[in-house]
């Protein structure tokens, strides 16, 4: 392991990845439901972090996430705040695990991908549906 100039310990991904063996996976430790995370929606110790491309979000947008797209993640790292919870998310999942897999290695530890497709987040937030 090393330690960023900020003093967050990164894991190597190889680590990340054994991390994720079927019992990981199971039990569901890397990622969060929608109906679990829109408890989250309010509460200032998460942040949903919203990979999809620039072209995704114009097409629908969630005014309440943080949006880095996946591939300029590495580039933007610092504008994460170090002391949050962080619900990566994007269309159907994909990025979102791979979003979730680069900040373990990167030393955040309260890192969970959104589980299902983005219309489920979609729906979960519509005016009257709010499950909070």
């Amino acid at each position: 392991m090393t330690t960023t100039s900020s003093g967050r310990e990164t894991m190597p991904l190889a680590e990340v990845l054994r991390e994720m063996d079927l019992a990981f996976v199971a039990a569901g430790d890397h990622s969060m439901t929608v109906e679990e995370a829109v408890k989250f929606l309010q509460h200032p110790h998460f942040v949903f972090l919203d990979v999809r491309t620039p072209q995704e979000k114009a097409h629908l947008a969630f005014p309440f996430a943080l949006h880095i797209p996946l591939q300029e993640l590495p580039d933007r790292l610092a504008e994460l705040p170090e002391d949050k919870f962080f619900i990566t998310f994007c269309f159907n999942g994909a990025r979102a695990i791979l979003a979730y897999a680069f900040l373990r290695t990167q030393g955040f530890d309260e890192v969970k991908a959104l589980e299902g497709r983005l219309q489920e987040l979609a729906d979960a937030i519509s005016p009257g549906k709010l499950r909070v």
